[in-house]
């Protein structure tokens, strides 16, 4: 067995979220493309007899940090050497950074095993929302009038400038809206579809009721099916308001570091973006 690391190309990363998808993550319809501009470097694969057997994605966000992702080995080719193989290549590229990941709860004490530590819990909220909402004049659409001052926003609750992939991700076919009142945001919030229903994230905002909002915006404009969010624990009583609409608890994954956690405004932070990219 002759076993080949290399980068991922577009096709691959779409096999990859596939995997993720048969792993029951509920990938979007489209990740792939956006997944890849954040980084055209970070996704890596193991490779025998040409065809793919474990990937990963390790996403630099400039030289400081970077976030571990889509860590898969095919089934029918574990316990053969190649998940290692792969997160061997992604740690190595990341290096020094802080990297952050968000492990599933039957891996978290691997992952405490490599140096990575806990921050707070994320648990998945799905369900099909009770009722429409009335419209919201206060929410707009993100158009490329706003992208300056989004991206400059989103920086309060990520702990790195994130351009080419926001670039991607508040475009259509995703559904991305804000709160901004005296020209100034209040919120933002992208839904987009998935294998099922569709997916809010991220969710940022300064309040509880701004957040409460945009959900509910997203809520009408979804239709009938379900939808998902990761929402960490430290959103308070976000998850209260969830279960209120309709929405059940799912499975549980936990932010985790390597490095020093980087200082945030954690509390605005309502829908972490992807379990994938962070």
């Amino acid at each position: 067995m002759r076993r080949t690391i290399r980068t991922l190309a577009l096709e691959d990363v779409e096999i990859l979220v596939d995997w993720a998808a048969a792993e029951g993550w509920n990938p979007g319809l489209v990740d792939a493309v956006a997944f890849q501009a954040a980084d055209p470097e970070g996704f890596i694969g193991a490779f025998v007899d040409g065809e793919m057997v474990a990937g990963i994605s390790a996403v630099a966000y400039g030289g400081d940090f970077g976030f571990i992702g889509l860590y898969i080995c095919r089934p029918d080719r574990r316990g053969e050497g190649h998940g290692k193989a792969v997160w061997d290549a992604g740690m190595a590229r990341l290096g020094d950074r802080t990297i952050g990941l968000d492990g599933v709860v039957e891996q978290q004490a691997n992952y405490r095993s490599m140096g990575f530590a806990p921050v707070y819990r994320t648990i998945r909220f799905v369900g099909s929302p009770n009722g429409p909402a009335e419209v919201d004049s206060g929410i707009c659409v993100i158009g490329p009038e706003l992208i300056a001052d989004v991206l400059d926003y989103d920086r309060r609750f990520f702990p790195a400038s994130r351009r080419s992939f926001l670039d991607h991700w508040l475009r259509p076919p995703h559904m991305a809206l804000a709160i901004v009142r005296d020209g100034t945001i209040e919120g933002y919030g992208v839904a987009r579809r998935c294998r099922d229903g569709c997916k809010i994230g991220p969710l940022f905002s300064n309040s509880l009721d701004a957040a409460t909002r945009l959900f509910a915006a997203f809520a009408n404009a979804s239709g009938p099916g379900n939808v998902h969010l990761d929402v960490p624990e430290t959103s308070g009583s976000f998850a209260a308001l969830l279960s209120f609409a309709g929405l059940q608890p799912g499975f549980e994954t936990a932010r985790m570091y390597k490095g020093k956690a980087p200082q945030l405004m954690q509390s605005g932070v309502f829908a972490i973006t992807t379990l994938e990219l962070g």
